[in-house]
């Protein structure tokens, strides 16, 4: 059965960012500090390696309680029987991903435009990462979006809503009372130097 979520604190991790000397330390730290979600993110290790990291990783989000989203990989998802996977427009198709991971598990999808949201509502999706809302560091090639479209976006589509891009602490005032379920923050998070205190501190300021 699928779990409900809590998208409020939505942590997208990057080894090429952190200040932690592990991506599982970084994990903790940020889960401890509020972070509700958890996305694994790897661009460069192998399947191999990205699954034994899911699995260590799941260890540490199953005892807090918090559910685990694999970026791109729905066999990493599938294999290391993690909660959910994100993919974006450029990944496999959302109804292709869901027949993968079957009604129970977690899928997000990226959208920058309506017609992406719609679409992945109309496809399944259980959630929508709207954005980048600004420029990144992180995906540098990201579309922006502007906040017109994700009011837009907000007034058509009925699924949970995160936005991404250059979130941090003072964006996250940008997107209170909008109606979004939550911020997915990367380096406002994994490379501060105290990973916990930067995410108690965001999540105060979204739920403040």
């Amino acid at each position: 059965m699928k779990r409900e979520v809590d998208y409020s604190l939505y942590l997208c991790t990057d080894r090429d960012l952190m200040t932690s000397a592990t991506v599982e330390e970084s994990v903790e730290l940020a889960i401890r500090g509020g972070a509700t979600v958890v996305q694994l993110r790897e661009k460069v290790c192998s399947s191999r390696e990205f699954y034994q990291l899911a699995l260590r990783v799941k260890a540490i989000t199953q005892r807090h309680g918090v559910p685990l989203i694999i970026n791109d990989r729905a066999d990493i998802a599938l294999a290391a029987e993690a909660d959910g996977v994100h993919v974006g427009q450029s990944d496999l198709p959302c109804p292709v991903v869901r027949a993968m991971v079957g009604p129970d598990k977690i899928v997000g999808v990226s959208a920058a435009t309506v017609e992406e949201a719609v679409q992945a509502e109309q496809q399944g999706a259980d959630y929508i990462g709207v954005g980048a809302m600004y420029a990144t560091g992180t995906k540098t090639d990201a579309r922006i979006v502007t906040p017109q479209v994700l009011d837009q976006i907000r007034q058509q589509v009925k699924l949970p809503i995160v936005v991404i891009g250059g979130i941090n602490k003072n964006t996250i005032p940008h997107f209170k009372n909008r109606g979004i379920q939550g911020v997915a923050v990367v380096s406002a998070i994994v490379a501060q130097p105290d990973v916990e205190q930067a995410a108690r501190e965001l999540l105060q300021l979204w739920k403040g």
